[in-house]
């Protein structure tokens, strides 16, 4: 995907130029291999430093919320998913965008690449679907990039940007027959007892540094459950009933709205895969209700509206 970068700056700079947009919100590259940065662009001379490659996994609409200006954002299928949802939610306005469609390859896995090396990862470069890498000894590797992809990414059904004005290439091909719950069906068919100690090994890293929460773009209330205090809802330490509860409830919340961008386990320091949360919330809007999140502006999501002939058959 790096050869779409000339494209981005390119367009990118005719924005900007043409007054069309205040500011261009993409990537810059970061101080360390694997780890590009959100930035933000305003004047034409800066669009050079706008890069694009599989390191570009943090979900930019993380920073659109609520901003007034005009803006540009360079946005993958994932993205472009979490954008409706701003809009339908009303944290953007649609004439307030100009989103320029990136189709996706998918994005790589720094976990899994650091993994592969016994010495520090000194620089990771890509060449079409191959994937290098140089440690500090000058020691390289070259893989698949399928073999290194972000779990989210390599059962992504919508790689290309589902909302777009501009489009930096042609649109790729979607994956099919992708088996997206085979790993929620494993849990399920787990007795109470099984799933509570799954849940507990799962939670018994996680430190509450809420990067899980900070990099989800859903995550956008003035002040989170976790932080209130009339009524404390959860206390601030370390108890594992207060951890369980601040990821169960987190996942609860993004019910119907989840488009199963990886944000969340690309920013937890601990590896916990709290994709488990959403994606089981996110099969279960698809059998109840025939819901995928971020599709259409046309509809809320299942849970934000009532309607008469809703699945009820969980009541007694």
């Amino acid at each position: 995907m790096i050869e779409y970068q000339k494209k981005i700056q390119n367009i990118a700079e005719r924005l900007l130029n043409e007054k069309k947009v205040d500011v261009v919100l993409g990537f810059k590259k970061g101080t360390i291999p694997m780890m590009n940065q959100p930035c933000l662009v305003r004047v034409p001379d800066e669009t050079q430093k706008l890069v694009w490659d599989s390191n570009c996994g943090i979900n930019l609409t993380n920073y659109l919320t609520n901003r007034k200006e005009r803006i540009g954002i360079i946005a993958k299928g994932c993205d472009t998913r979490n954008i409706v949802t701003h809009i339908v939610e009303n944290k953007i306005k649609r004439e307030q965008l100009v989103i320029i469609g990136v189709p996706c390859t998918g994005m790589i896995d720094k976990a899994k690449i650091n993994g592969l090396m016994v010495n520090e990862i000194a620089e990771v470069s890509e060449h079409n679907q191959e994937i290098t890498i140089t440690d500090s000894r000058g020691a390289t590797k070259t893989i698949q990039k399928k073999e290194v992809l972000q779990s989210n990414c390599s059962i992504c059904k919508y790689k290309n940007p589902v909302i777009y004005d501009e489009l930096v290439a042609d649109l790729v091909p979607e994956s099919k027959d992708i088996d997206r719950y085979e790993d929620i069906r494993k849990i399920e068919s787990m007795a109470s007892s099984e799933k509570f100690k799954f849940f507990e090994d799962m939670l018994s890293t996680c430190i509450r540094c809420y990067a899980c929460r900070n990099a989800c773009p859903l995550c956008y209330c003035p002040t989170c459950f976790v932080d209130e205090s009339k009524p404390q809802w959860l206390g601030k330490g370390m108890d594992p009933i207060d951890i369980r509860t601040f990821h169960f409830l987190r996942a609860y919340h993004c019910a119907g709205r989840c488009t199963d961008c990886g944000s969340c386990e690309r920013a937890c320091p601990m590896d916990i895969t709290v994709r488990q949360f959403t994606k089981k919330l996110e099969k279960d809007c698809v059998e109840l209700f025939g819901w995928e999140a971020g599709l259409t502006l046309d509809k809320r999501p299942p849970l934000d509206h009532y309607k008469t002939n809703d699945p009820q058959s969980f009541i007694k």
